[in-house]
Formats: C-alpha cells, structure tokens, sequence
C-alpha cells in the first residue's frame, strides 16, 4: 500500500508515504493520509505519530498528472478539499506529530512539513514552493511557520529553495542527519515525547494550538480561492501543461532530480 500505519511498544504511530516515483500524491491518497493521521490521533494509546516517506523525497505534492487528465475542475477541488484535509489533519492531531523530511519536501509537503510540531531532516533535504511556476497559489501559510517573512515571500515570487541546513539554522528543524539516519532521530525524538505523561501532552498539544498566532486552516483556505481564481482564467491550465510537457517529471510539484 502507498501510505501505511505501524505502532511500537513505545505507542509511537509511524506512518509512512510511499508513492512512486516523487511521492506526488492523487486526490484519493492525499484524503487518505488525512484519515490515517486522524485516526492515529484519535487513537486513545498513541503518544506521538511520526509521519515520513520513501524514496527520493519526503513529497512532490498533488499529482500533476492526474490533475491534467480530468476533466473540468473536479480534480482541482478535489486537490483543494484533499490537501485541505490533510494538513489539517496535522495540525489538529491529538498528539505531537514529528515529520522526518529526506530529499525535496516542496508543495503540499510544505502543508505537512509546516503544520507539524517537531521537523528532523537528511542533510540533503530542501524545501519550496514553486506553485507560481504551476499556477497556483497555497502554503505560503506553512512556508511562513519555518523561515523568516521576507523569505518566505522571496520563495514564493522565484520557486526559490532552502536547504534543511538553512531553516535548522532559523530554529525550524531540529537537527540534520545523514539520510540513513533520519528515521532512528525521528523515533528518537518520538521516544522522548512518548516518555512523558500522555495526558499532559495531550493537553500541551491543544494549549499550544490554542495560543497560535494565526489560524492556519483560515489563512491556507484564503490562499485556495486564488489558486481557483487563476484556474477560471486559464492562466493555470497554460503552466501545468507546460511543465507536464517537459521531460523533468511525469508527475508531482518540483523536479525530483
């Protein structure tokens, strides 16, 4: 299966995304992330969840592919309601929610990776938003919980990247580590959250939320309606056939290269 639940002793859910070949993920397995990480939460034992991928990269986004090859804007409000979803999912989990980032974490892997309460990272992970090259607009809202402002609307105006070493370096990530050590830090860190008392953590997690300074499921839905906007206009059509045109990738937000 392209998204699988496992728990330890340590009632450490692990959740792993595994879709071939850049993690770029349909309509379908973005709603079924969401489920698999709301049930997690909603799961009275689990004290942590950490989310991670295989493969080259954390992930690539919404399927391109798929997006081009509906008809209508069925896929584009499915794409919508579906990231929608999942990053909410995230962000609402009962428990701390640790995502282990390794490679390109661009598009809706900002959504996840932003939403999270704790980012470890391989040391050759990146991470961006090239929706303008696409025609879209959306998790600008996340970008802006892991670098500073003004990069963040840099980023978003050149499809520009930053390197885990960067945003480790602004406090976002915790640490960076060699790829084949990402997932152990991960349950590392995991183990010393799941060590404490489940119900203040619990109530740690809702506290926190609660003390946010924006509400991210607002300002991400705000964003949508642009991206629905340029689609009206034709101008996101024009992009996406360009860039599924070319020979860099058949599917996913960013060149997995």
């Amino acid at each position: 299966m392209p998204i699988t639940s496992t728990s330890s002793d340590e009632e450490i859910i692990e959740i792993v995304v595994d879709c071939p070949p850049v993690n770029a993920l349909t309509v379908a397995e973005w709603f079924e992330l969401a489920d698999q990480i709301t049930a997690a939460g909603a799961e009275a034992s689990t004290r942590v969840v950490v989310l991670r991928a295989e493969g080259k990269g954390f992930n690539a986004g919404v399927d391109i592919k798929e997006m081009q090859n509906t008809s209508g804007f069925d896929a584009l409000i499915g794409a919508n309601k579906a990231c929608f979803a999942a990053f909410a999912a995230v962000y609402d989990c009962a428990v701390p929610v640790i995502t282990a980032v390794n490679g390109f974490c661009v598009g809706g892997g900002i959504g996840l990776a932003g939403n999270s309460d704790v980012i470890v990272a391989s040391d050759d992970a990146y991470f961006g938003l090239p929706e303008v090259d696409r025609g879209a607009l959306g998790a600008a809202t996340h970008l802006a919980r892991m670098v500073p402002q003004h990069k963040m609307r840099q980023m978003v105006y050149t499809s520009a990247t930053a390197s885990a070493h960067e945003l480790h370096q602004w406090g976002s990530v915790l640490s960076v580590v060699p790829r084949d050590e990402l997932r152990a830090t991960a349950l590392e860190v995991a183990s010393l959250i799941a060590a404490k008392s489940p119900v203040v953590i619990r109530a740690a997690k809702e506290s926190l939320n609660g003390i946010d300074l924006w509400d991210v499921k607002r300002s991400y839905r705000f964003e949508q309606g642009f991206t629905y906007e340029l689609n009206l206009s034709g101008v996101s059509d024009e992009l996406r056939d360009n860039f599924a045109g070319t020979d860099k990738a058949s599917s996913g937000d960013e060149d997995p290269s």
